[in-house]
């Protein structure tokens, strides 16, 4: 069974950087700073229910929290295409990304990467200098190290794609860490539902890759078990997803009607992913992978910030 590569990947200039801005701005395309959108709504809807419980200061540590967030996402994109140029470089679909191309060094990736590794850090220890909460900087150095981690489970177990899940899962739950300085049941709920999306749109996004990932013995769902079971445990995968954010409406009083009409538009748009990405068909990736799921997350967050704030 044969995938049609989309052009995702295959969208980045094709000269060589030759300055700084130049090298910025093809690192910035390179790892999909817009990719953001999927784990940004989540941490700021975990951030406000976290605030409308504890109260206290937001827009401090609200700014805190999305420094947070992209400086770790680019850590963990940065070790991506690092840990992932020999693999990328023998697939048409990714052979032009930065570093397998050569457009940018490693040297130049791997300092990006301790930069920003540095930017997380010193964010969180933000929150223990003016906000007396120490635990996100407790927890910054073995965060960025499971961020960082995520290329590697391809290479031991189609579970990579759950693995992926949980890498973006720690949004919604650092951030009310990092907001009331402890835990709770809503942020673990939204981090299994946070899982779940994430793994099932992974999958239809590794389908693209099935006949590489075989050749070259990559692990991942479709490449262990065809790509039409592949969209079947896709499907299922977010059929999980939409029960715990219907549970986590259930579980908070903090949720209400607002975000109810949330849940109801991402499982329309979750549908609608599904109906369109077919075994024989993989055209619609891109649209099903970014576009979709972009739309599911701001959503979800647009709806349960509002929801919160003005119950």
């Amino acid at each position: 069974m044969s995938s049609t590569p989309t052009t995702m990947d295959a969208a980045a200039p094709a000269l060589t950087a030759s300055n700084l801005p130049a090298k910025l701005s093809l690192f910035a395309a390179d790892i999909k700073v817009s990719h953001t959108v999927f784990a940004m709504p989540w941490a700021i809807l975990s951030a406000v229910m976290a605030w409308d419980l504890a109260r206290g200061p937001l827009a401090g540590k609200l700014a805190l929290v999305v420094v947070c967030m992209v400086a770790a996402r680019t850590v963990a994109m940065a070790a991506n295409r690092l840990l992932d140029a020999e693999i990328d470089a023998k697939n048409p679909r990714t052979a032009r990304r930065a570093v397998p191309s050569g457009r940018l060094s490693r040297s130049f990736v791997t300092g990006a990467l301790v930069l920003c590794s540095i930017l997380f850090i010193v964010a969180t220890a933000g929150f223990w200098l003016f906000f007396a909460n120490a635990w996100p900087l407790i927890l910054s150095v073995p965060v960025l190290l499971f961020l960082a981690a995520y290329p590697l489970l391809k290479r031991y177990t189609r579970l990579c794609h759950y693995y992926l899940g949980a890498a973006l899962a720690l949004a919604p739950v650092c951030a009310w860490i990092a907001i009331a300085g402890s835990i709770a049941w809503p942020p673990v709920i939204m981090a299994l539902a946070v899982l779940t999306w994430t793994a099932g749109f992974d999958i239809i996004y590794a389908c693209q890759d099935y006949d590489c990932d075989v050749r070259d013995g990559i692990n991942s769902v479709p490449s262990k078990m065809g790509i039409a079971k592949a969209l079947w445990v896709s499907r299922a995968t977010h059929v999980v997803c939409l029960a715990l954010l219907a549970a986590l409406g259930l579980v908070s009083h903090q949720l209400g009607t607002l975000y109810f009409a949330g849940v109801g538009c991402a499982g329309l748009l979750l549908v609608v992913e599904h109906a369109i990405v077919k075994p024989h068909d993989l055209s619609k990736v891109g649209l099903a992978f970014f576009t979709i799921n972009g739309i599911v997350s701001v959503v979800m967050g647009t709806l349960g910030v509002a929801d919160v704030l003005l119950r």
